[in-house]
């Protein structure tokens, strides 16, 4: 229920953010806002403060403004969204990108002083042994592992040994394959004793039980480096998540599918839940790369997101006219249908896979 709750915050956090950016530099260029929401309709309360109603909605899902003349109405007034020249069209677009950008910063420069998640190869440090990847249908998944479980102790029949180093566990596992064995774990603040039975036949690259290992430790940065770091930390997310859309793009382009993993909500409510198991440092580069996450996804020249504005916007200078508000306006709609069916299907695909 923490958890749920959390992802709620966050995902609201991310959109009301968003949202705000094209809120203020509407504002900020003397276009008319109608609108501020907080959440999503039907509307609960509202009141109207120079010249802008601010609702309050009954689903608490983000929020989202109202701008006159984005539909293309008032083409001939100057408070019109539309009336404006391309470049002003074009910083209101743009401004909830910039926003999650700047909002992912903040997160990665305060994560920096708490502690940025390193894996440590010194097998003498006493930093104990994480769990930091499962695999699906294996031993650990049934067992009940989850990532961030710290390995302190494994037993066997005739033996026990103290975890030190990830050979430790691969060395123990081997050499009980198809027995069972006591794993003494700690995940978070609780130890927990777990049985599991490693595999004598498994899938290549998965190991006995299922699991990848690492050591990890927290590296902070003083605080007056926490910016310059969180910048490092925003572009090397940023390349990292143009990298893999470029891969998904050219796979799906060449082989018509895709094989690497795409979450939508459910899946975001996993990873949020593992890594607010291994802490406050943890969950803020998780909410910083779905900041980022939003912010590329949302700028694709894609009908109905931002992106696929500024997409009309280009072809109107190369046209030298606009495009009939009529023609993009039901371009939109198509476009905003067909991203409703990809979260459908990507919500299914989550849901069948922790089946």
């Amino acid at each position: 229920m923490i958890t749920l709750i959390l992802v709620i915050l966050v995902i609201s956090l991310l959109i009301l953010v968003h949202e705000w950016g094209h809120f203020y530099s509407a504002r900020k260029l003397g276009v008319k806002v109608e609108e501020f929401g907080f959440g999503f309709p039907p509307k609960i309360l509202s009141r109207v403060k120079n010249g802008v109603r601010y609702s309050l909605n009954l689903f608490p899902f983000g929020g989202f403004v109202k701008i006159y003349g984005e539909h293309g109405e008032g083409e001939s007034d100057f408070q019109s969204f539309v009336s404006r020249p391309a470049w002003q069209r074009f910083t209101i677009l743009a401004a909830g990108v910039f926003m999650n950008f700047m909002l992912a910063w903040v997160f990665f420069s305060i994560g920096s002083t708490l502690g940025i998640p390193k894996i440590s190869g010194d097998a003498a440090d006493g930093i104990p042994v994480s769990i930091i990847g499962i695999s699906q249908n294996s031993p650990a998944e049934a067992t009940g592992l989850r990532f961030g479980d710290k390995i302190l102790e494994m037993r066997a029949k005739d033996l026990s040994l103290r975890i030190e180093s990830e050979k430790d566990v691969r060395d123990f596992v081997d050499a009980y394959l198809g027995e069972e064995i006591t794993l003494f774990i700690k995940s978070g603040d609780e130890i927990k004793e777990l049985k599991a039975v490693p595999r004598v036949s498994f899938p290549e690259g998965e190991g006995p039980l299922g699991i990848a290992l690492a050591r990890l430790s927290l590296e902070k940065t003083p605080w007056y480096l926490a910016p310059y770091e969180g910048v490092k930390t925003l572009w090397r997310s940023v390349a990292i998540t143009v990298g893999g859309l470029w891969m998904i793009l050219a796979e799906l382009f060449s082989e018509g599918k895709v094989t690497a993993d795409v979450s939508g909500p459910v899946g975001i409510f996993f990873f949020a839940d593992d890594t607010r198991a291994l802490g406050i440092a943890y969950f803020l580069q998780f909410v910083g790369m779905l900041s980022v996450n939003l912010a590329i996804l949302n700028f694709l020249p894609i009908p109905a997101l931002d992106g696929g504005r500024v997409l009309f916007l280009a072809i109107e200078k190369l046209k030298g006219r606009r495009v009939r508000p009529e023609v993009e306006n039901f371009i939109h709609t198509l476009g905003f249908a067909f991203l409703i069916l990809l979260m459908v299907l990507v919500t299914y695909r989550d849901v069948v896979r922790i089946m």
